[in-house]
């Protein structure tokens, strides 16, 4: 749901990055993205994996068990065996679903490894450092706790491309009557000890976390400084306070814990304000707040102003061109991304290249275009050269290394961001519909884009995990903007809401 007004630029040719490569493509787990071809519809898996009210179709037990089964159909590739790693966040539906989703992949022959609580990158890290087939995440990341999800992640660490998810749907709702194979999947059910088993990964956090700290340069130290962290009672809990503590940081833990229900309340990513709080209380020089599974990190500085993702991509992304690090001189950002990003990155020969909105797809360009950083306005930020997914707590220390390198507080290196107004309006719809079936709002878009000319954007999209639609105004006149946005979104409710 994309207005012509919105633009994707052409990437350009490269070798890839530094970042794990498969050594070879199987059953097409790991083969490396191609073009993206015209999209197909949707019926299970949005822009990140499968989501909904836990226990509530799609959610459900039953599913879980389904979605397991033909992900391990598809890891399958010989006799010997194969295993598939499953961490989760703290929701109270993860002992359902995981238990679910880990007896659908060994009725299937394959082998579990359970993570228990680790970040969503935590995830892509172990399955590709254990050599595992795929990995599971079981996780809603920002959504309130009544809310799960189901993501999956290839052997080289990255997510699912949409192709491979399409073929997991249909496995699952179709029974596979038009693939090859589905005949083998419906029927497949091994027996004896053919049937898969399933263990603990007990050094799993210990793993993840030592990582992290190889991404802090070895010849720097956090010594001296005070970091608030807000894990927003999830996944990051306990991984992310030790890691910032043992590289030299005095830290001030928030929301470490879990309950079950009260994962991202009034807290973390999606609510910075009271990490920000306590970053004036505690004089801290740094406040970062994750969502629920840290695969993205909102900021504050040593004022408790908040810095988005956005703002850490521009200082990030200069400090980076600076050094002479950046590939190909570009940051790679999502269609929500402020015009500001690239007013930051051009004086020092810099630019920006935009995607559809969702980490996968600033992911995909990234390696098929050989670009080394990027990420969302939201707080997603991928660090190419040593991750595979956002990552929280890796951006937060690509962000500290830059304070520690430059010996300059986080709002003096913030000031190279300077936003363009912009108006964001979340509609809550009870269906999502393409702009060309709704008249009335295809009127107040054409009136707005008409209003701001050559100097501003209207972006008018379907949230891929909620039943919201997202419309966003950008102009030099903030007021006009939000006006403008309040009219299309008025209409997006007349209509649909």
């Amino acid at each position: 749901m994309t207005t012509p007004a919105t633009r994707t630029r052409p990437a350009a040719d490269g070798a890839p990055p530094r970042a794990p490569r498969p050594a070879g493509a199987r059953n097409g787990v790991h083969a490396p993205p191609a073009a993206r071809p015209a999209p197909v519809a949707r019926r299970l898996f949005g822009t990140d994996g499968v989501r909904g009210v836990a226990n509530v179709h799609p959610m459900t037990a039953e599913m879980a068990l389904q979605l397991g089964r033909a992900l391990a159909y598809i890891v399958r590739s010989g006799p010997h065996r194969h295993r598939i790693v499953i961490g989760k966040d703290t929701r109270l539906s993860g002992y359902m679903l995981e238990q679910a989703i880990a007896s659908g992949i060994c009725s299937m022959g394959v082998d579990v490894m359970l993570c228990g609580p680790l970040p969503t990158p935590g995830i892509a890290f172990v399955t590709h450092s254990m050599r595992a087939d795929a990995g599971v995440v079981i996780s809603a990341s920002h959504n309130p706790y009544q809310d799960n999800g189901i993501k999956f992640f290839s052997r080289d660490g990255f997510k699912l491309p949409d192709e491979l998810e399409l073929q997991i749907e249909r496995l699952v709702l179709d029974a596979g009557e038009d693939d090859a194979g589905a005949e083998e999947f419906r029927a497949l059910r091994p027996t004896a000890t053919r049937i898969g088993k399933a263990k603990r990964i007990d050094d799993a956090i210990g793993r993840y976390a030592q990582f992290l700290k190889t991404i802090f340069p070895k010849e720097l130290t956090l010594d001296g400084l005070t970091v608030v962290v807000d894990c927003a009672h999830g996944a990051a809990y306990h991984v992310a306070p030790a890691v910032f503590e043992e590289l030299g940081a005095k830290v001030i833990p928030l929301n470490v814990k879990p309950d079950g229900k009260n994962i991202n309340d009034a807290c973390g990513a999606v609510h910075p304000e009271s990490m920000a709080r306590a970053v004036k209380r505690h004089g801290a020089d740094l406040g970062l707040a994750l969502d629920g599974d840290a695969d993205r990190v909102i900021l504050a500085d040593e004022h408790g102003n908040v810095v988005d993702g956005d703002a850490i991509m521009a200082l990030v992304g200069r400090d980076l061109l600076a050094r002479r690090a950046l590939a190909k001189k570009t940051v790679v950002a999502t269609v929500m991304s402020n015009l500001g990003l690239e007013r930051a990155l051009a004086p020092l020969g810099g630019k920006v290249v935009r995607t559809a909105v969702g980490d996968r797809y600033v992911v995909e360009e990234m390696r098929r275009s050989g670009y080394s950083f990027g990420g969302e306005q939201s707080g997603h930020l991928v660090f190419l050269d040593h991750v595979t997914t956002g990552d929280g707590v890796a951006a937060g220390l690509n962000v500290l290394a830059v304070m520690v390198r430059e010996g300059k507080p986080l709002s003096e290196l913030a000031r190279c961001f300077e936003p363009f107004p912009q108006a964001l309006v979340n509609v809550e719809v009870r269906e999502k519909r393409p702009v060309a079936e709704l008249p009335g709002v295809a009127k107040a878009i054409a009136a707005a884009e008409k209003a701001l000319g050559a100097e501003g954007r209207v972006l008018v999209r379907a949230s891929g995990t909620e039943n919201k639609v997202r419309v966003l105004v950008e102009g030099p006149d903030g007021k006009r903007a939000r006006a403008l946005a309040d009219g299309i979104a008025a209409e997006l409710r007349q209509a649909i809401g």
